[in-house]
């Protein structure tokens, strides 16, 4: 194995949102600390670089979803996936974050040591140019992962029966083939969520001879304007420290009171957002046929539709929905359940993402394995009884960076007051009376699949968050010197 040249004081693993943010606030609270940013892939951009597939944008408005420190000035509230990457390629050049970025580096084991207090980090680096691939040795002071929770290297894909003998095309949204054609074609996209309701509109306006939304179970949908002309005033004509905290707060505010409305009342949040979408429905498309789901709002993500698209494109019959179970594929389509054929010439399975924890790389304590179901969150940032270590997974109920945000500024302090006391290492340790919960309360498919190989999070603070803005800005405000927290010089 090759060690890499000089120790850094920072590892920061993932070049997409979270880690761009967390280097931000890494180069600006400590200018003479070394830090890198290691990325498995050849683009900074994370998600946003990574999903190709038509109409890709951000499911939540980027006045949120951009960063407290560089306020988003576009024209549309709901971005794009191009505009998004350019943001992210202006945030970090403008900062000097891409100087520190090692691209092709793929992290597969961190070990602390607790002799050399210290990380030994294991990243496989490839040659862009041949290929070639070699384990090299990173060490570092502080390790914080940013990597998020997908598995990049594949979606989610049913086992579904008869596939191979599909005649036509089959394509996962993660993986969308630059040369696909389908003009003119006959395309079946299975799912409802974010990813479908996304790509279905885009397909239709963009050649597609016809697209169906093939659903098994309906979700809460949600049509948004695309911009915001008194957001955008503001935000070029204001000074941005005036400006950028009221339309942020707005946003949030108005989030946070929706999802707070349908947890709390669950029966008028089904009825409000019935009435909201139904009037958007052709007559010939059934509200409680393909759109009334057997939960309550929020239980699951509300899906996002920027100007009530996907209903105008049922309006214009360009696109159809099926709610229905899948029986099998046949050469021509799929059949299902109710006997029904769907011919296409393409399928696209959006059905969903797969869960990996700190992108599957394995943690270690002085070479020997974490098992990461027996450790515990703190603040959801940190994992009981690893020194030195932080991580960022943003809302699911929410745009992700306030939560990254919020760590983002704990971290600072924490490695702040480290080097105010002399504390080397810094370490929660979990109160054994502290009831489990799972890591996410949230009861989506992609969640439920894999988050028994997660960490666990407690049933009070600081071992639990809310998955509230306002509630969590308090908790991560709170002393650094917690009682949780181990300091050691």
């Amino acid at each position: 194995m090759k060690p890499e040249s000089g120790h850094l004081d920072v590892l920061i693993v993932g070049a997409g949102l979270s880690g761009i943010d967390a280097a931000y606030h890494v180069g600006k609270a400590f200018p003479d600390k070394s830090y890198a940013v290691l990325e498995m892939r050849d683009a900074l951009g994370g998600t946003w670089d990574l999903f190709r597939y038509p109409g890709v944008r951000s499911d939540s408005d980027m006045y949120t979803l951009g960063f407290n420190w560089k306020p988003w000035k576009g024209k549309k509230a709901i971005a794009d996936g191009a505009d998004i990457r350019a943001y992210l390629a202006e945030a970090a050049a403008e900062n000097g974050i891409d100087q520190h970025i090692r691209y092709h580096h793929k992290v597969v084991r961190a070990n602390w040591s607790n002799e050399r207090t210290q990380w030994e980090v294991t990243a496989e680096r490839t040659d862009p140019a041949t290929g070639a691939t070699e384990e090299v040795e990173i060490t570092a002071t502080f390790l914080w992962s940013t990597t998020g929770y997908y598995d990049y290297a594949e979606g989610f894909t049913p086992d579904f029966a008869g596939i191979e003998d599909f005649r036509g095309q089959v394509v996962h949204p993660q993986h969308w083939p630059e040369d696909l054609d389908y003009q003119g074609k006959r395309v079946v996209v299975i799912g409802s969520g974010a990813t479908a309701v996304t790509l279905i509109p885009s397909l239709a306006n963009s050649g597609a001879g016809h697209v169906t939304m093939l659903q098994r179970t309906p979700t809460y949908i949600i049509s948004q304007p695309v911009s915001d002309p008194l957001a955008y005033r503001a935000l070029n004509t204001l000074p941005a420290r005036v400006a950028s905290p009221l339309v942020r707060g707005r946003y949030i505010a108005a989030s946070s009171g929706l999802y707070r409305f349908c947890q709390a009342q669950p029966k008028a949040a089904r009825a409000l957002l019935r009435r909201l979408l139904e009037r958007q429905l052709p007559d010939d498309v059934k509200f409680d046929d393909h759109f009334k789901p057997p939960y309550d709002p929020w239980d699951q993500r509300l899906c996002l539709v920027p100007q009530g698209d996907l209903f105008k494109a049922l309006r214009q019959h360009t696109v159809d929905i099926v709610t229905d179970h899948i029986d099998r594929f046949t050469p021509e389509g799929i059949l299902l359940k109710s006997g029904k054929v769907l011919e296409a010439d393409i399928v696209v399975t959006a059905t969903g993402l797969n869960l990996m924890a700190f992108g599957g790389a394995e943690i270690a304590i002085d070479d020997a394995e974490v098992k990461l179901p027996d450790t515990m969150a703190y603040k959801g940032m940190m994992l009981s009884g690893i020194p030195n270590m932080a991580f960022i997974i943003g809302y699911t109920n929410a745009s992700w960076t306030l939560k990254a945000d919020l760590v983002c500024q704990y971290v600072v302090r924490m490695l702040a007051h480290m080097d105010k006391t002399g504390a080397r290492t810094v370490v929660p340790r979990r109160d054994p009376a502290m009831t489990e919960e799972p890591f996410m309360d949230f009861a989506a498919g992609y969640v439920l699949r894999s988050i028994d190989e997660f960490p666990k999070q407690g049933a009070d603070e600081p071992w639990k968050l809310r998955q509230n803005w306002f509630k969590d800005r308090k908790v991560f405000a709170e002393p650094v010197t917690h009682p949780a927290l181990e300091y050691s010089t």
